[in-house]
């Protein structure tokens, strides 16, 4: 599939659900992929993307060298985010992250923090809430606001929630969706990323403002 079909998919799926036009944003999922592959499937359509491009990866040494191979290149502006688990010894390689979806634990609240004062910057974050499946990765609903706190203390900027819902099931997504949205709201947050290649039209209706789409652009 195409980017502008997997757009225009978005954009029919925001008017259905009574938004404007451009208020969700597309996140390309570019974790496993070459370079040329990027340039190919998304870049060269960068036009139809808000600038920058957003581009999100999983793991951390991979990260780093699409970063450092970037830059030798012309591409137009590009954002990156990471979108996997933080590990401890991984967390170095986040420094041209401009967006972590991932926050979980208070141990990686101050080990961001740490390290951001040694790169001069701290890149945003987002919490991701638990969808209730075991062996999930997440906060629990109740420890959400305690660790929000403190990673505000730590000077960090949390910008909203981040879920994945359960695989295969619409019900049950657009369900975690919707509560995520609400406790984003109980906090004041406006950021949601929510949904990927098959579940981003059940987000969109319940509030996503990033859509995290992998599969379907890359096939």
């Amino acid at each position: 599939m195409t980017l502008n079909q997997v757009l225009s998919e978005l954009r029919a799926a925001e008017t259905a659900a009574g938004r404007p036009a451009g208020s969700v944003r597309l996140v390309a999922v570019s974790k496993g992929q070459s370079l040329e592959a990027i340039e190919e499937k998304v870049l060269l359509h960068a036009a139809e993307l808000p600038s920058p491009v957003m581009l999100a990866e999983n793991r951390g040494q991979e990260l780093r060298d699409k970063v450092r191979e970037a830059q030798t290149r012309s591409w137009p502006p590009v954002e990156w985010h990471f979108i996997g688990p933080l590990q401890r010894n991984k967390i170095k390689y986040l420094q041209q992250v401009s967006l972590i979806h991932t926050l979980e634990a208070s141990w990686q609240v101050q080990a961001i923090a740490q390290a951001a004062e040694g790169w001069g910057r701290a890149p945003a974050a987002l919490l991701q809430l638990h969808n209730g499946e075991e062996q999930k990765h997440g906060v629990a609903p109740e420890e959400l606001k305690p660790l929000y706190h403190e990673a505000v203390e730590a000077g960090l900027d949390v910008r909203g929630l981040m879920v994945m819902a359960p695989y295969g099931d619409p019900d049950a997504a657009r369900r975690v969706f919707a509560e995520t949205a609400r406790h984003a709201a109980d906090l004041g947050l406006g950021e949601l990323s929510m949904g990927m290649s098959d579940d981003f039209i059940q987000a969109v209706h319940e509030g996503a403002t990033l859509v995290r789409i992998g599969r379907r652009l890359f096939l």
